[in-house]
């Protein structure tokens, strides 16, 4: 998370990974904390999941009050909020190498070493997006809290 100030307010940014319910994947909530708290996001990634809810991954900034408020109207609405405040973990006795993690791995963190065609992980290069645990079939990929350090 940073603060930072600007002409004498406090404002924030954060990475936050957002999940929506089904019922709320196709609504325009993310496009209210632009208009109704006055936070600018980048999008870093997106997707909807096969059990069709959806997956966000953004950068939220603006005002500290406002962050706060449009937090809070996020998960009113049903929409799990995470900090990349995560770590992503391998259980090397569950996989199989399969390879399917690395179809969706944006960071190329999990590649394909070859000529020994096993999955490998550089921790390093993770993102912690969660596209790899919800794709494992194995169940081999784990999202772990670095802290606590959840909303």
């Amino acid at each position: 998370m940073y603060y930072f100030e600007n002409g004498g307010k406090k404002l924030r940014s954060k990475i936050l990974i957002l999940r929506f319910p089904e019922d709320q994947a196709h609504e325009a909530l993310v496009c209210n904390l632009a208009k109704d708290f006055r936070l600018t996001f980048a999008i870093l990634h997106a997707e909807i999941l096969p059990r069709k809810e959806g997956l966000l991954v953004l950068d939220l900034s603006g005002p500290a009050a406002n962050f706060d408020s449009g937090v809070k109207y996020l998960k009113e609405k049903g929409v799990s909020v995470k900090t990349a405040a995560q770590e992503i973990i391998r259980d090397e006795a569950s996989c199989v190498h399969c390879g399917a993690c690395t179809a969706v791995c944006l960071t190329q963190a999990l590649y394909i070493k070859r000529p020994e065609m096993t999955v490998e992980f550089d921790q390093d290069k993770c993102s912690a997006c969660e596209l790899c645990v919800v794709t494992c079939p194995v169940k081999a990929m784990i999202a772990s809290p670095k802290n606590e350090n959840f909303f």
